[in-house]
């Protein structure tokens, strides 16, 4: 047997009591019409015939091979039945005693999806009815010559036709619903292929929100008259949340969806409002014009872009709608970005529990064993070896030291900004744990609004205070670590201070980690600022966008409150 061909090694249970069955039925009625038993021999033989395509279903030539044997013994002994059966007053009826046999080498076919073989059975059965009863003779007439005979091999003949093209409509069907909705992972690839095409074509050639709305924001400025704008978008609990914003000042949007606000109006209308006050909750000013257009892709609102001008009717329907004819292909763009990132952030997830588990199932699993191992060996040492037994006690203190690193890894990995909890909460918690299995005194100073930063941004700032905090414990030396954070949506600052050895004589081993902490702070547009802290240490602070009450990073000397 050719080795590129696929058989079963063994035959289907299924098949085999099928054709058994069918075998052993057309027995019978053949036994009933013609009361001869020397003619099961043709069911003998159609067995015969039938087994080795049952032994080898797959097989390229043996199983066609098998099949077309036993439709031309099925017309042999069709027309040798019919010719010696007396049923009723009509010759030939006896054909119908073995011809329900015709539906098995049919039916294989049709489960096969080898609609051609079938027809062809079909043609090759009706060719050797055909031969066989102008060759049979029955009283001195031609078989072929019967109504009977001709009435039952043209019944099972359509009727097998029926079933074969029954089976191949079937079969098209079920392969243009399958072509018109793809398998979950077939689908995923083809949507993130043309995501990645569309991120090319962008501007900038990003999926990022914030660069999207940035540039949207640039685009309207020379539509329309913009002394402060922001393009907003969900972040869940019916809050919104500053992808970006343009203007000299720094502006606290109106972010609640339930409030009374022409925001509010826009969101839930999805057309787009104007209005002749500020949206902001502390301008005062006095002639503000604003304009509120959500950002709709389909029937969902995705964004909302606000802009306002410093001066009375500022936005008429002429500037509206030259407006509205930017914002509708954004909102597509927005949408695209905000799902690509949703799709990054999930994937960014499962490698890190990924990572978690690998590294406690095999690493931290090992490093126990041989702390026990060594346990043992003090537990067995009974002469006087006191350099052996120091040796063996300190090995088992840096087991353990590495045995905590590597918990603290885990700990880092699974740590997330909790939705309900605030990005402040899980740089406290994290701050905290670490500082206590390092032995450092932790100082908190937290400071953060109802009002929430995009989730991405979170999710960087809490890797970068991270691996601030980490350094701080594994590279310094420190006894204090103080830890600031200041959430105010858009804005953001989080520092990092101790009273270490300072940047100068650290380890190279915190220089990868602050390369890191760089190409985060950088991913969402923030500043980055590592520099010595007075009388010792290093202080590292991230700033995202700008502050109502202060611009600049604040000085070293943080709060030191617990």
């Amino acid at each position: 047997m050719p080795a590129s061909t696929a058989t079963a090694p063994h035959p289907h249970p299924l098949a085999a009591a099928a054709r058994l069955v069918m075998l052993a039925l057309i027995a019978i009625l053949t036994l009933f019409a013609t009361r001869d038993v020397t003619q099961l021999w043709w069911i003998a033989l159609l067995a015969v015939a039938g087994l080795p395509s049952l032994l080898a279903p797959q097989h390229r030539l043996i199983a066609p091979l098998s099949r077309v044997a036993e439709v031309l013994v099925l017309g042999l002994a069709a027309s040798q039945v019919a010719a010696v059966a007396s049923i009723g007053t009509v010759d030939g009826l006896g054909a119908s005693a073995v011809l329900p046999y015709l539906a098995v080498p049919v039916t294989v076919t049709a489960l096969r999806r080898r609609f051609r073989e079938g027809a062809a059975l079909l043609a090759v059965t009706a060719a050797t009815l055909l031969v066989s009863g102008a060759l049979t003779t029955v009283g001195g007439k031609l078989q072929l010559g019967q109504p009977g005979y001709l009435a039952v091999c043209a019944q099972w003949l359509i009727l097998a036709a029926l079933g074969l093209y029954a089976a191949g409509t079937l079969h098209r069907v079920m392969v243009v619903r399958g072509e018109g909705k793809p398998q979950p992972y077939a689908e995923a690839t083809r949507l993130l292929t043309q995501l990645r095409t569309v991120a090319r074509q962008l501007p900038g050639a990003t999926l990022d929100p914030g660069g999207i709305s940035e540039h949207l924001l640039e685009e309207l400025r020379t539509v329309a008259q913009t002394d402060r704008g922001a393009v907003l978008s969900a972040s869940g609990g019916g809050r919104l949340v500053v992808l970006a914003q343009s203007g000299v000042d720094r502006v606290d949007w109106e972010t609640t969806l339930d409030a009374d606000s022409a925001i509010a109006d826009a969101w839930a209308s999805q057309q787009a409002t104007t209005a002749a006050r500020s949206q902001s909750r502390s301008h005062r000013g006095p002639d503000v014009s604003a304009l509120i257009v959500p950002l709709v892709a389909g029937v969902r609102t995705v964004g909302l872009v606000v802009l306002e001008a410093d001066a009375a009717h500022a936005y008429p329907p002429p500037v509206v709608s030259r407006v509205t004819a930017l914002t509708r292909p954004a909102a597509l763009r927005l949408e695209a970005a905000l799902l690509f990132d949703e799709v990054r952030s999930l994937a960014t997830n499962e490698e890190r529990q990924r990572l978690a588990r690998e590294i406690h199932d095999g690493v931290a699993q090992e490093l126990v064993m041989v702390g026990y191992g060594i346990d043992n060996a003090m537990a067995t040492v009974f002469d006087d070896a006191d350099e052996t037994a120091e040796a063996l006690r300190t090995l088992r203190g840096e087991v353990t030291r590495v045995i905590t690193e590597l918990r603290l890894s885990l700990f880092e990995l699974r740590s997330e900004v909790d939705r309900q909890g605030g990005l402040a909460a899980a740089i406290a918690e994290y701050a905290r744990t670490v500082g206590a299995s390092g032995g450092l005194r932790v100082h908190l100073s937290l400071d953060e609004s109802t009002a929430r930063l995009p989730a991405a941004t979170e999710a960087e700032l809490l890797r970068i205070a991270q691996e601030a905090v980490t350094n701080a414990r594994k590279h310094a030396g420190a006894s204090n670590l103080w830890v600031t954070c200041e959430v105010d949506p858009p804005y953001a600052q989080i520092e990092v201070s101790d009273d270490g050895q300072g940047m100068a004589d650290q380890r190279p081993d915190g220089r990868y980690g602050l390369a890191i902490m760089a190409e985060r702070a950088e991913r969402i547009r923030g500043r980055l600022e590592i520099r010595p802290r007075q009388p010792s240490g290093t202080t590292v602070a991230v700033v995202v966008g700008t502050s109502s009450r202060r611009d600049n990073v604040r000085d070293s000397a943080a709060p030191e409150g617990e």
